[in-house]
């Protein structure tokens, strides 16, 4: 007969032969970092943002812990898991706001709210980025902007411009397509509202050609003819080669928002 206590021994070695074994246990941090970029750039997102997690804290307090945690972000961000990636970064530039490495962490949060992917739907309804949700648009925006300011030499500054120079002009182009759809459902004082701000707000953006001329509609449908004539004349003035006095709303055939 088996006794009590071989009974409560085996029942002891089977569960710790059941308890994870660490693969890791006697990796250098170097190892930890070189396996976490193959399973990376492999596409294993998980098993990357668990082996940076592991190095963060083995590395603790050495550049290459915070390295680690910008990885992390980055692949994060790869995988699709925007808020993480987003909270990865921000405390990030909480404990390190002196790192050498923040025009990046300023850079990689601008592109995590960046984004030109407009999806199948998109392209089939020729949609662009304006006439999707603004917030993360402006939130990209200001990572850019202070990324630029602070940093104005950084080897992420280019793209940097070129990105706000898009992110404005899509910024212009929502609300004059929200102004284009208030006149053409008779909400004449609402599309006047919304060309305003894109003509207060934004410069020298493509947008702001049809806002005029949406200006000019809406007021002459109001009856207000001397702004009408005023809007007019401003339209003629800065775009003397204007065709959508002839052509109305037609959209050109060309898309000021494919960069990329």
């Amino acid at each position: 007969m088996v006794s009590l206590g071989a009974l409560a021994l085996a029942a002891a070695l089977q569960g710790c032969s059941s308890k994870p074994v660490d693969k890791t246990a006697g990796w250098s941090p170097n190892r930890l970092y070189s396996e976490a970029k193959d399973e990376s750039t492999a596409g294993n997102f998980e098993a990357a943002v668990t082996l940076y997690e592991k190095l963060e804290g083995r590395a603790a307090g050495t550049p290459l812990a915070q390295q680690a945690q910008l990885e992390k972000a980055y692949t994060q961000f790869r995988a699709g898991d925007k808020a993480q990636a987003l909270a990865t970064v921000d405390r990030f530039m909480r404990l390190h706001p002196a790192s050498p490495a923040l025009d990046y962490a300023l850079y990689l949060k601008g592109l995590i709210n960046f984004n030109d992917n407009l999806g199948l739907f998109g392209w089939l309804s020729q949609q662009d980025l304006s006439e999707r949700d603004q917030k993360a648009a402006k939130e990209s925006f200001e990572s850019f902007r202070d990324l630029v300011t602070r940093f104005p030499d950084s080897k992420y500054a280019a793209d940097s411009r070129s990105r706000m120079t898009y992110i404005v002009n899509s910024l212009a182009q929502y609300e004059v397509h929200v102004a284009r759809y208030y006149y053409q459902r008779g909400a004449y004082l609402a599309a006047v509202n919304r060309a305003q701000t894109a003509l207060t707000d934004y410069t020298d953006a493509p947008a702001l050609e049809e806002a005029l001329f949406i200006l000019v509609r809406s007021y002459d449908a109001l009856g207000m003819t001397q702004l009408r004539d005023d809007a007019q004349r401003v339209l003629v003035a800065n775009y003397p080669q204007s065709t959508y006095l002839s052509s109305g709303f037609a959209r050109p055939s060309t898309s000021w928002w494919k960069l990329w």
